[in-house]
C-alpha cells in the first residue's frame, strides 16, 4: 500500500511517499518461510539527483517491533508525549515529527519475524527464527530482496538499531559484507553487543562497575547525592566512571579477601555514588543490580525508578517482593500501541485483522547460541569494519539508561581489538536522557543532528 504524504521537518515541508507492506522470507528451495511487515518512507528525486542515503531501522527486544524508532524518533510522524517524555492523558495523538531524519534519508522500518505484523509462515517455524542467526539470516534476506525490488543497490545504505536491534545491527554487518553488500554506517542507539557486561550471573563481576556511573547519574537526578556531588553532573559522573574502574574493580576482584575495614571503605564510597545506604551496599555483598537499585532508591517514597529510563518512577505496590515491572514500559506501552495501529490502518490504509505485537507477544523463548559464555556481536562489527573500512559507527547512548549503559557500551568499544585508524571510525555521543533519549523533546532534536551530521560526513569520503 503506497500513499503519498507532506510533513514539516526541520522547518521545511517535505513531499514523501509511505509504504507499507511484507516481504517473503524464502530458504534456499525458494519456498517462503516468513513474511516481514515493514513500513518505508522515500522522498522523490529528480533522476539527475544523487541517490539518497537509505537507512534500514530495527528495534530490539528480542520481541520488539521497529515502533519504538518508527513514532518514536526517526519517521515523519510521531507519537506526542509531554516535553520530558512521560505520557500525557489519554486518548493519544500523532503528529509531524519535525525531528524526522526523512529529511537526510529514505527510511525502512522493519518488524523482524514475531514483532509487528511479521509471522512465520507456519506455527511449527515460528521457533526457527527466535535465534540469533536466524534472526540476522532472515534480516539479511529481507534487505537485499528490497534492495532489488526497489532498484536501491546503488544507494548509500545504513543500518540504525536501538537496544537488542544493535546487537542485530552488528552481526547483520558482518553477515551483509560477506553477501556483497558494503555499508557506509551504522547508527548504534542504545547499544549493547556483548551480554556479559549486562548480565548480573554468580561469578560474572563485570556488571557492576559498568552498570555504577548509571546509578550515580540516576541517584543526581532524583537528588539523592550529597551536594558536592549534585553541583555538576558531568564532574560527578566522570568521578563515579573513574572509581568504578579503579578502586572499585580492585575490591571486586578480592572478592573474600577484602578485609572488613577495606570493604567498609568500599561501602562507603558506593554508598556515596549511588544514594544507597552503606548498610544496604554491605547487605549485597558490595554487588547491586540493576533491578535491585530501581527498587531500593526510593524505597523510603514508596516508589520505583525506571529500567530503560530511571528519571521515571511509579509506586510500588508491593515494596517486599522483587521488582515487577519497569516504570518506563508503563508509559510508553498504551500511547505507541494505540499510535501505531490507528496510523497504519487510517493514514496508510494497512488493514489487517493480526495483532500487531509492540513489545513481546509473538517471540518465544529465544536461542542465544551460547553454549557456557554470552553472546556477543562486536566480533562481527569489528570483522566487518576490517572487511570494509569505509564502514563508519555512531554509537548513541543516555546517561539513565539502566538497561544498556552508557559506561557498558563504553567498555565493548574499548575491547573491539580495533586498529588505530579503524578506531578513527567510531564517534561515541551522550545524552542526558535514558535508553529512548528520543522521548524527551531536546534529546530527539540533538539526536537527530548528529545522525544527520554522521551520514554527511561518512558520505564524504
Amino acid at each position: 500500500m503506497v500513499t503519498t504524504h507532506k510533513a514539516l521537518i526541520g522547518g521545511k515541508e517535505i513531499s514523501y511517499q509511505a509504504c507499507a507492506g511484507t516481504l517473503p522470507v524464502q530458504n534456499e528451495a525458494g519456498d517462503t518461510e516468513a513474511d516481514i511487515f515493514y513500513v518505508s518512507y522515500s522522498v522523490p528525486q529528480a533522476a539527475s539527483a544523487k541517490p539518497r542515503p537509505l537507512l534500514f531501522v530495527f528495534n530490539g527486544g528480542p520481541g520488539a517491533a521497529s515502533v519504538w524508532l518508527h513514532l518514536g524518533a526517526l519517521g515523519p510522524r510521531r507519537v506526542q508525549m509531554m516535553p520530558d517524555g512521560s505520557m500525557p492523558a489519554p486518548p493519544f495523538h500523532l503528529v509531524d515529527n519535525a525531528s524526522s531524519w526523512l529529511d537526510v534519508a529514505d527510511l525502512v522500518f522493519v518488524d523482524p519475524v514475531g514483532t509487528g505484523y511479521s509471522r512465520a509462515a507456519k506455527p511449527e517455524l515460528a521457533k526457527k527464527f527466535s535465534a540469533v542467526q536466524a534472526d540476522i539470516d532472515s534480516l539479511g534476506r529481507f534487505i537485499r530482496l528490497y534492495l532489488t525490488r526497489n532498484g536501491r543497490w546503488d544507494v548509500p545504505i545504513y543500518l540504525v538499531g536501538e537496544s537488542y536491534g544493535t546487537f542485530r545491527c552488528a552481526g547483520l554487518a558482518e553477515h551483509l559484507v560477506e553477501h556483497g553488500v558494503a555499508l557506509n554506517g551504522v547508527i548504534l542507539v542504545s547499544s549493547v553487543l556483548n551480554m556479559q557486561t549486562i548480565t548480573f550471573d554468580y561469578g560474572n563481576d563485570l556488571p557492576y562497575q559498568l552498570f555504577l556511573p548509571s546509578y550515580t547519574a540516576t541517584a543526581w537526578y532524583h537528588h539523592k547525592l550529597d551536594p558536592e556531588l549534585q553541583a555538576d553532573l558531568g564532574r560527578t559522573l566522570a568521578q563515579a566512571e573513574q572509581w568504578a574502574a579503579t578502586e572499585y574493580l580492585r575490591a571486586l576482584n578480592q572478592g573474600d579477601r577484602l578485609t572488613a575495614a577495606e570493604r567498609k571503605a568500599i561501602a562507603a564510597k558506593m554508598a556515596r555514588f549511588t544514594g544507597l545506604s552503606i548498610e544496604l551496599v554491605e547487605n549485597r555483598n558490595l554487588r547491586v543490580d540493576n533491578r535491585d537499585f530501581a527498587r531500593e532508591l526510593l524505597r523510603s517514597e514508596g516508589r520505583v525508578v525506571g529500567l530503560m529510563d530511571s528519571r521515571f518512577n511509579a509506586e510500588n505496590p508491593e515494596p517486599g517482593k522483587h521488582l515487577g515491572f519497569d516504570a518506563t514500559v508503563a508509559n510508553i506501552r498504551p500511547p505507541f500501541t494505540s499510535a501505531v495501529n490507528a496510523y497504519l490502518r487510517e493514514e496508510l490504509g494497512y488493514q489487517s485483522d493480526l495483532e500487531y505485537f509492540v513489545l513481546g507477544g509473538g517471540i518465544g523463548r529465544w536461542d542465544w547460541e551460547a553454549k557456557n559464555s554470552y553472546a556477543d556481536t562486536s566480533e562481527n562489527l569489528r570483522d566487518a569494519m576490517v572487511k570494509n573500512p569505509y564502514l563508519k559507527v555512531m554509537v548513541a547512548s543516555g546517561l539513565f539508561d539502566l538497561a544498556t549503559p552508557h559506561f557498558a557500551t563504553d567498555y565493548t568499544v574499548a575491547h573491539m581489538g580495533l586498529g588505530t585508524e579503524l578506531r578513527r571510525n567510531v564517534s561515541v555521543k551522550r545524552y542526558r536522557s535514558g535508553h529512548m533519549m528520543y522521548l524527551e523533546t531536546e534529546s530527539l532534536a540533538q539526536l537527530k543532528a548528529d545522525a544527520a551530521e554522521f551520514i554527511r560526513q561518512s558520505l564524504k569520503q
